[in-house]
């Protein structure tokens, strides 16, 4: 009997109880230190990099090919038949094409694996969706489900510093030291091939702030939606504005969820934004 499994990794930001309702498995990126090396969500919290990135700040890296192997492994003992890999961007990660090509020496399992060109709670919702979907559909209809959920989100995010985008390679230096001695706080989106890009510009954190309750209320009024406001180190603001958003729309179910260690690394603490999508 055909039983479909969906894998993602831990750049999708997924609550964890949401993770378990789903069994969906998770690949985990890594962190390292100079000293030390984490599985990202799995032996280190996003909490714990911000406590300590003034003193060090660590790199990522993909999954190692021994946990991707064990998760397929993990998959056929617990009798699934296939599995559905949704991997963060390949244009801000090589976890695509890693898992791609372990997947294609694999035989005991029919795997295909899907580029979300997203990351974060973007990432997360398309897996969720597919996740939903992978009960009673074809690999090919979920995998169409989550194109569909990829073409609908809407969202974006600000930072309060530049200055983890930019010592990542993330941002160009000169932006990101313009930017900062401006106040300049970029609302940044990903685009279609999964690439950052600055959807507006606000000065200062306040008003960005604002800027993303506005971009919520345009798009999603007296709409029925998802949504998830994500934080990084920034909870109580992330709490703020879920309830500030209450009246907007119909919302059908929603998060506060904090970006995984692996994402924080390149941000810094200080973050806030959204992911949503309407139904």
């Amino acid at each position: 009997m055909k039983k479909i499994a969906i894998i993602t990794d831990s750049a999708c930001d997924l609550p964890d109880r949401v993770i378990k309702k789903y069994n969906i498995k998770l690949l985990p990126l890594r962190i390292i230190y100079k000293d030390r090396e984490y599985r990202d969500r799995l032996e280190i919290q996003p909490q714990e990099v911000y406590d300590n990135i003034q003193q060090e700040v660590p790199t990522t890296s993909l999954p190692t090919a021994e946990d991707i192997l064990g998760v397929f492994d993990l998959l056929v003992e617990e009798g699934y038949t296939e599995a559905i890999v949704i991997t963060l961007s390949s244009s801000l990660s090589g976890t695509f094409n890693m898992v791609k090509m372990l997947a294609n020496d694999y035989d005991k399992l029919k795997i295909r694996v899907y580029d979300s060109k997203t990351l974060g709670m973007f990432l997360g919702f398309i897996v969720k969706e597919a996740a939903i979907y992978a009960g009673n559909h074809s690999m090919e209809e979920i995998i169409q489900r989550a194109r569909v959920i990829r073409s609908k989100l809407k969202g974006g995010y600000v930072l309060k510093t530049l200055t983890y985008l930019r010592k990542g390679g993330r941002i160009g230096k000169v932006e990101g030291t313009v930017g900062e001695l401006l106040n300049l706080k970029p609302i940044i989106g990903i685009n279609d091939n999964g690439a950052y890009y600055t959807i507006t510009k606000t000065r200062g954190w306040k008003k960005a702030v604002t800027k993303l309750r506005k971009m919520i209320s345009d798009e999603f009024k007296d709409k029925k939606y998802h949504i998830a406001v994500i934080h990084g180190g920034a909870e109580e603001e992330a709490n703020a504005l879920m309830d500030s958003i209450q009246n907007i729309g119909q919302i059908a179910e929603g998060y506060v969820a904090q970006i995984s260690p692996a994402l924080g690394v390149h941000t810094g603490p200080g973050l806030i934004g959204y992911a949503a999508y309407e139904i």
